[in-house]
């Protein structure tokens, strides 16, 4: 999928301090990071290097120390309608359905429920759960209930997608499969997407760009493109260039962690 040249997102300069019972604490220092507007940008990093505090910044959540976030050009100062949200775990109320736990954000915005209701219909039939909207979470596979969290986090139509690593939940095949449903959804979606994984083969089959960032205070080591044609498929991950881009990241990451 070609992406714009437009720029959804841009971080400059963005440090993250806070305190600890030992003093201040720097979680990110002088980060910078873009993505373009319909762009799928993933970011690695060493465990507890900041990627989930990277998350709450550009969610809104938490305010930085220094330098500036901004989503389409303004500034993010706290929770916005145009950001998305995936979590690990779909976290789906057991006791409503699947069409329920959709409209979710639509009854907490105020948004209004006549569109809400037809922009639901729409991503069930995209997600390929429209037999399901009256079922319950429990009727549903793990893979298929990542599938409604991912529906929920673009009901209110949001600019950026963010994703906290989604499938680390789901078993290898499971994760195979939704890595593949993932990219059918973004590329018919067209949203701008920031990914946090622990998974290079995963990064690499997803991604437009992969950041990789260094050990806590975080700043980015490397922006890689990552130059595979889509729609990428089963075969993609066999191909000489798609190991060539997982063994130039784990190297990368041998470095960082050494």
């Amino acid at each position: 999928m070609s992406t714009s040249n437009k720029l959804a997102f841009r971080a400059k300069g963005l440090v993250v301090t806070y305190d600890s019972s030992r003093g201040p604490v720097k979680a990110i220092d002088g980060l910078d990071a873009t993505v373009a507007d319909g762009e799928f940008v993933s970011i690695l990093g060493p465990s507890g290097c900041g990627k989930s505090t990277l998350l709450k910044i550009v969610s809104g959540l938490l305010k930085p120390s220094a330098g500036t976030v901004e989503l389409g050009g303004a500034s993010i100062t706290g929770p916005r309608r145009d950001i998305g949200i995936v979590f690990q775990q779909p976290t789906l109320l057991p006791w409503q359905t699947v069409l329920q736990n959709i409209l979710l954000p639509i009854r907490t915005l105020g948004l209004n429920r006549t569109e809400g209701r037809a922009r639901a219909d729409a991503l069930l039939r995209l997600v390929g759960l429209e037999k399901f909207a009256n079922n319950y979470p429990h009727e549903l596979s793990g893979g298929m209930q990542q599938r409604i969290g991912i529906a929920r986090g673009m009901i209110h139509d949001p600019g950026l997608l963010l994703m906290d690593e989604p499938f680390a939940a789901l078993d290898a095949m499971t994760r195979e499969h939704m890595m593949a449903e993932l990219q059918r959804i973004w590329m018919a979606a067209g949203k701008s997407v920031i990914f946090i994984t622990h998974s290079i083969p995963e990064a690499v089959f997803l991604s437009d760009r992969v950041l990789v960032l260094s050990q806590r205070p975080a700043h980015l080591v490397k922006d890689m493109t990552i130059a595979l044609p889509r729609p990428r498929t089963e075969e993609t991950m066999g191909t000489r260039e798609f190991g060539e881009y997982c063994t130039a990241l784990r190297a990368l990451f041998n470095e960082i962690t050494r």
